[in-house]
Parts: structure tokens; sequence; C-alpha cells
């Protein structure tokens, strides 16, 4: 009989992190362990845990704790890597990968331009402050990343699988050569796509970063955020986080690997109900462009089809309504009825946004211009509702 790394991905989406601690009785699901200290019956034990000679739980904050190691163990086994780290949100979890990677004052770091609106300003004003130079390029001029990287040669390039709000896909082979060719480490955010439909490390990358409060846990319950790759970086971050205490509780943990085992279905039901939303607003009168990777006209379609293996584009779209402003984009968004409007993605849920209003607020409009955030730009995470319920509830809406 096959390994359980030898299953189907379904397959290992629902047993992974499970039954992790056999003994004369084996919970099916994994409980939740809320202690912060662990106790041991000889001292020798505890010093050898706390020197991490020995596998074991001390203090859960610092350490480790067996329901957040059980939900890591899932995302790594998932992600085909050696180890991850679990955190309290996804942007703790890029700030720390960031660390993790060895990014310090007078470190150079390349960036994609058109990054999640909360990273761009960590880079651009948070990091820049202590000392680390930062540099935007559009992720599509391979050219220009190579010509940037080779320039400043950084420690980390990072860019996003598929990029919030634009959609834009990342050539994860091509920006792994110039990455390794100059000796950095490409970390590329995983968020929009999840294990399910792209495993980074495949393609060249050394360390993906999600925010698993969204497809991840699914459910719109729960934040949290989670680090992949080698057990040396797992260990490095951890060092840190000892310091920081950016640490996931045990209940959100939890959940999050609750909601895991439902990954596949749900995500073949949200790149369904994507496609198909997607096609139908290409051809409203009231739209002026749609961006979604798997539409014929998204000039990366065949490299998200063969980054993905052909499973689907994710469940986020975006699209231009014509000739909309802001007053315009608040008055549609208050017309719609089945989707919600929340800052969030990847929920079960159909959630409607605003990126001027909302992930994008703190660029300014000059900002948020140059990266091709206009203001009339809508960002829809399709949940997994009836398809046909969803575009009525968009036609009502860009009717009125």
């Amino acid at each position: 009989m096959p390994t359980l790394n030898q299953q189907s991905f379904a397959t290992r989406a629902v047993h992974v992190g499970e039954r992790v601690q056999p003994g004369d009785y084996t919970p099916v699901s994994s409980p939740i362990y809320p202690s912060v200290g662990y106790t041991y019956e000889s001292a020798a034990d505890l010093d050898a845990v706390l020197g991490n000679e020995k596998k074991g739980y001390v203090y859960s904050s610092r350490y480790a704790n067996p329901t957040i190691d059980a939900f890591e163990q899932a995302v790594a086994n998932l992600e085909g890597a050696e180890a991850a780290y679990a955190c309290p949100s996804g942007m703790a979890a890029v700030y720390l990968a960031l660390l993790g990677a060895g990014v310090r004052a007078g470190s150079h770091v390349v960036a994609t331009a058109d990054i999640y609106g909360a990273t761009y300003t960590l880079l651009q004003k948070f990091l820049s402050e202590f000392g680390v130079t930062v540099h935007f390029v559009d992720v599509l001029d391979l050219a220009a990343v190579a010509e940037r990287v080779a320039a400043v040669q950084p420690t980390v390039l990072l860019a996003e699988t598929i990029s919030n709000p634009l959609l834009k896909v990342a050539d994860l082979p091509a920006l792994a050569h110039i990455a390794h060719k100059h000796g950095a480490l490409l970390a590329l955010d995983n968020t929009f796509c999840s294990p399910y439909l792209c495993q980074p490390l495949q393609h060249g990358a050394d360390i993906v970063i999600h925010s698993a409060t969204k497809y991840i846990s699914g459910h719109g319950d729960v934040m949290a955020g989670v680090v992949v790759g080698t057990a040396a970086l797992r260990q490095r971050i951890m060092d840190v986080n000892k310091l920081i205490g950016s640490s996931l509780g045990p209940f959100e943990a939890w959940l999050a690997l609750r909601g895991l085992k439902t990954l596949p279905l749900r995500m073949r039901q949200q790149c369904t109900n994507a496609l198909t939303v997607a096609h139908w607003l290409a051809s409203h009168p009231r739209v002026a462009h749609v961006n979604y990777p798997l539409l014929d006209t998204h000039p990366q379609k065949k490299l998200c089809e063969q980054l993905t293996h052909g499973r689907g584009a994710g469940g986020v779209l975006s699209f231009e309504i014509r000739d909309a402003g802001r007053p315009e984009i608040f008055h549609f968004m208050e017309q719609l009825s089945l989707f919600q409007a929340a800052t969030s993605l990847g929920d079960i849920y159909s959630l409607v946004l605003y990126p001027a209003m909302s992930s994008h607020r703190t660029l300014t409009p000059d900002q948020r211009a140059a990266v091709g955030i206009g203001d009339g730009l809508v960002r829809l995470s399709l949940g997994i509702e009836d398809t046909a319920d969803l575009i009525a509830d968009l036609q009502q809406a860009l009717e009125k």
C-alpha cells in the first residue's frame, strides 16, 4: 500500500497532521493543546528540549505546541517542503520570512511593484527606515528584474505567484534562475494559489509564504500565516521569534488545520466559479476589462496552466467598471446582496473589495496608478455558492 506521502493531494489534505502521537489510544482528529507550559520527570529531559537536542514541548509561545506542530506538518507536506513555521497572520509570516532569510540593515530586497499593499508598505516604509534598501520591479519584465538583481545583489527576491489585485502570473523558474545566479533567495507569496494549485518549491523557490487566513483555513473565522521552506529556515525564524513572540495560538492552529482538510473541494468550486464569472463579466457592456489568468486575453494564460498543472487559477479576479470612480464603485458594492464587502479573500463566502479603499489604501493615488490600480478597479473573491446566483447578483448591481 502506498505511504501517505505517495498518495494524492486530496487524501493527504485530509490525513496529514493527524494521529501524530499514537499511544494506547489515538484520536481521529488532532486535539487542541491550550497549555502554555509542559513538565518532565527529569530535569535533564527539560534541558535537552530547551537546547533543541530532543523533541518536546516546554513553552508554547516561544518553542512549540502539539496542535501548532500538527498544522505546520500538514502545510509542509502539501507544499512538498521540509518544514513550516506558523504565524498569527499573513503579514507576520511575510516579516518573519524576510528576517529568517537574513534581511537586515544594509540588505537589499528586490520586490515586484504590484505586490499586496501592506507588503509594499512594509518594504517601502517600515524596513526602509531600518536600513533595508528596497527596489521595485515589474515581475513581467524579466530583463529588468535580472538587471536590477545583478546590480544590487539582493538578499531576497520577493514576488507573488499570482499578484494581488492585478492577477499577474510570475514566471517562477525564470525568477529562481535570476535569484540563484546572484546568490539571492526567491520568496513567493503563494496565498492566491494555495498549495493545491501550485507548489513554488517545485519551481525553484526557496521560501513560500501564505496568509493562512485565506484559502488554507477557508472559512473566514481564523487569522493565521505560515512560512514554508527548509528545516534550517524554520530554525532561524524560530530563533528570531523567541524574542519577537509573534506566535500562532493553538485554537487558531486547530481551526486552520480543520479548514485545510477541505481545501481541494473548496478550491475546485472557487476556480470554476471564478472562471465562469470572469467570462460573463468580460462580455458585459459596463465592464472595461477583466483580470483573470485563464481568460484568453490574459498574457500569462499558458504559464498559469503550466504552474498550476491545469487545476485552475484560483478564486480571485479583478475588473474595471467602465467610466467609474469612487462614488460609482461604492454604489455598486452597496447594491450587491450575496457578495459581502469584506477585506479578505479565499472564504467559502463570495467577497467584494475596492483595492483603492482597502488592500492598497496605504499607497498614494500616484503609487496606485503607477502599478495599474485605477479608481474603477474592483476585486472579487469567489466562494462556493451556485454560480448562477452569483452572476445574477452582479447583474442587478451593475444595472443599478
